[in-house]
């Protein structure tokens, strides 16, 4: 008989428990960011990029002093270090040394202006330095210099960078006071520890919600102008697709009847000629031919549930209907139609009545209350469309109530498609105008 013996192998992976341990990763993720924002580089030159001039008050200067007013975030720091070096020289003791006291509340101070992280740890090594100038009767660990400057620091270097690296900061002051106070406090009866510890946390903490504000601000303008640029752009297709569609159903309506009449036309003539019998076949065959074409390219722009409308699409002709239900609704409008009156192909006459259906829309909406005119020129060559309203009376019974603002871009487009011509703006009087000049292609007696 043969006695097998099994070890079992330690489940443990190396490097203990503590290795994957949520406590121990945390505690990795934060030694990464201490060395990443207060370690790494700390003393890589970074200037103090100069304050925009483009602000409601600095915009009104002229000259010499808006180029000046750029220097405003400078002369700031600037001004808080010599304060910190006057407190500094007034409070040491020694005459020989209070100039070298003042110039070390000075140096970190400056020293934010082109390597704010390494300011931070010239201030923290600076304090212990200046405490050797000062009576044992001064607060420790924190110089009345020393005190000024680092708060100082904290202050223009949170401002620079970002909320963690403030933290980080507060982290390794409150590290030097407990430090300091344990054992470095021989000689001296008092400590101002906590006092540093209270007002820089206040300094940096409303500094942090300013940053986070900032930013969540900047975040929010940016969202708005990417959905107000998809709003442009989805008004846009929608727009086309509307045209598209309404093209198809007047381009479809006269390819069928192209194709029905060119079937029924051999039957209207006693013994036609083959030939003519061959040539309306194949004007219906490639009638047909081009409708299927059609449908079949401009199908991908109708939904599923689209549902080509039963009544006929309008046109000017259905313009004085479309004036009474805007005399309904409280607008004073007038027509006025020059040159000779003549029927324009569908899809011009289609387009003439919405752009003009959207401008009297837009004065109801923009300017309640005042009085437009719709002038209609048939010209040769194409029609002549204007639309202008005037100034809303004061005071107003209703309020404007402002659209997107596509409304214009639409007109636009529908005049785009027919390669036809459009201004649009406000006028001297305080109204606006819309002139469209839609072409039209004239027709020789010779090709007809």
């Amino acid at each position: 008989m043969t006695e097998t013996t099994q070890t079992q192998r330690p489940t443990t992976p190396p490097g203990g428990a503590a290795a994957r341990s949520p406590e121990f990763r945390l505690a990795l993720d934060a030694l990464r960011g201490l060395r990443q924002d207060l370690l790494h580089d700390a003393f890589a030159y970074r200037p103090l990029p100069r304050m925009s001039v483009d602000g409601p008050i600095t915009r009104r200067l002229k000259g010499r002093l808006r180029q000046y007013a750029a220097w405003t975030p400078h002369a700031v720091v600037a001004s808080a270090g010599l304060m910190a070096m006057l407190v500094g020289y007034e409070t040491s003791r020694g005459e020989a040394l209070n100039l070298f006291v003042g110039l070390l509340a000075l140096a970190p101070v400056l020293l934010t202006l082109v390597r704010p992280v390494g300011a931070f740890w010239v201030s923290l090594a600076a304090a212990p330095l200046s405490g050797m100038f000062y009576s044992g009767y001064e607060p420790w660990p924190w110089p009345p210099g020393s005190f000024v400057t680092h708060l100082t620091v904290l202050t223009v270097v949170a401002v620079r960078t970002r909320p963690r690296t403030a933290a980080w900061m507060w982290v390794l002051t409150l590290a030097y006071g407990l430090l300091a106070d344990t054992l470095l406090s021989t000689g001296y009866y008092d400590t101002n520890t906590g006092p540093m510890l209270i007002l820089s946390a206040i300094i940096l903490l409303f500094l942090a919600v300013l940053h986070i504000r900032r930013e969540a601000r900047q975040e929010v303008t940016a969202q708005q102008t990417v959905t107000e640029h998809e709003r442009s752009r989805r008004t846009l297709l929608e727009e086309r697709t509307t045209i598209a569609r309404e093209l198809h159903d007047v381009v479809a309506h006269h390819m069928s009847v192209v194709a029905i009449q060119a079937e029924a036309a051999p039957y209207r003539v006693e013994n036609p000629p083959p030939e003519l019998e061959r040539a309306f076949a194949t004007i219906r065959e490639n009638a047909v031919a081009a409708l299927t074409e059609l449908r079949r390219v401009l199908g991908v722009v109708r939904a599923e549930d689209y549902e080509a409308p039963e009544a006929p699409q309008p046109t000017l002709a259905d313009l004085d209907a479309l004036l009474a239900n805007v005399r309904d609704a409280g607008l004073t409008v007038d027509k006025t139609v020059t040159g000779a009156v003549r029927e324009l192909p569908q899809g011009v006459e289609l387009s003439a009545y919405r752009i003009v259906q959207e401008a009297l829309s837009n004065t109801l909406r923009h300017a309640p209350g005042a009085n437009a005119r719709v002038e209609i020129g048939y010209v040769l060559g194409g029609l002549g469309l204007r639309i202008v309203n005037g100034p809303p009376p004061h005071p107003a019974l209703v309020k404007p109530s402002p659209g997107a603002g596509h409304g214009v871009t639409g007109m636009r487009e529908r005049v785009s498609m027919l390669n036809g011509e459009m201004t649009a703006g406000p006028t001297d009087e305080g109204g606006y105008e819309v002139a469209v000049f839609l072409p039209v292609a004239t027709v020789s007696e010779g090709e007809a």
